[in-house]
């Protein structure tokens, strides 16, 4: 059937107009097309790529933080995003390895991440830091990004992450717990969400023990974006909101805007298995110095991830 059919003449050749679209949702390992924030790459030499991407000025989960600023964990997720896509398009790592993120961090400039009156469009400068390989397959790569938004650097960060064959990832995953194979864990009630920073309770990943500055990590696997997918362990993502929930419960606030969050993975958070999450406020080394807050993770008595959270002051 030809566009003549319906009396309509082709006027234009589609291919020629610059058309702007997501980059396959499998290269970043997201089930939802909603859920991908790049539109485009291109390899510059052996080791940067540039890319470019879009964040939403409304999210269901990433909502706008103080003053109507973009959610810095957007920006975390968009340096994932990039890190696991250049794996997959720049060094052909196949889809069906599994990636084991080791650390991931991102520090933002709050002035320029302000919600506009359109979606924002970024540009991201990627450098391979470390690559590992093996056998000429890659086997690990760390990441330095800089995200600019109209010319503006609008976050920096990076990361590490090794890549696993299934055999290889069988093997580590082994000794888990069989009852992570049994589904939904048991909901645990979560926080009240102004107290740990978020408005929704259904956002909350954090549950109150009636310890000063401890929660118990709350999983729910059916939430739309931090579990986007099934998986057999605790999403980094979740954890490093965990980290962003728990300095806001520390620091009393009822929205935070963390200029920096560092996260460290040290082993992986099982499902279904209590995880006690701690905050600790750093002291400050000058007067006005912007608040740190120390968060740990513990599951069976062992450090399972650590997280170093810096928030902008408070403002009356």
């Amino acid at each position: 059937m030809t566009a003549s059919t319906f009396g309509v003449e082709r006027t234009t050749d589609l291919r020629h107009l610059n058309l702007t679209t997501t980059v396959p949702k499998e290269f970043v390992h997201r089930a939802s097309v909603a859920e991908v924030m790049l539109t485009d790459w291109r390899r510059e030499d052996e080791t940067h790529v540039a890319l470019t991407g879009q964040w939403p000025r409304s999210h269901s989960f990433f909502t706008p933080v103080e003053d109507g600023r973009h959610d810095p964990l957007l920006a975390a997720e968009t340096i994932r995003q990039a890190g696991i896509l250049v794996a997959h398009v720049e060094f052909g790592v196949p889809l069906d390895r599994q990636f084991l993120v080791h650390d991931l961090r991102v520090a933002v400039h709050p002035e320029h991440m302000a919600v506009g009156h359109s979606p924002a469009s970024i540009d991201i400068a990627l450098t391979c830091a470390t690559i590992k390989r093996h056998r000429g397959a890659l086997t690990g790569l760390r990441v330095e990004t800089v995200i600019r938004r109209d010319g503006h650097v609008v976050a920096t960060g990076g990361g590490s992450f090794s890549c696993l064959t299934q055999p290889v990832y069988e093997r580590i995953r082994a000794s888990r717990p069989l009852s992570d194979a049994a589904g939904q864990p048991t909901l645990i009630a979560p926080a009240a969400p102004q107290s740990v920073g978020r408005m929704s309770p259904t956002d909350v990943v954090l549950s109150p023990i009636g310890e000063r500055d401890t929660w118990q990590l709350r999983v729910d696997t059916r939430h739309p974006v931090l579990f986007d997918h099934p998986v057999d362990h605790v999403p980094g993502m979740l954890l490093m909101e965990a980290a962003r929930q728990a300095a806001a419960g520390t620091l009393g606030r009822s929205s935070l805007m963390p200029l920096s969050i560092s996260a460290e993975f040290h082993r992986y958070v099982e499902l279904h298995s209590p995880c006690q999450v701690t905050a600790v406020r750093l002291p400050q080394q000058t007067r006005g110095a912007n608040p740190k807050v120390l968060v740990t993770c513990h599951q069976e008595g062992r450090l399972s991830f650590t997280g170093n959270v810096t928030a902008l002051p408070y403002r009356a």
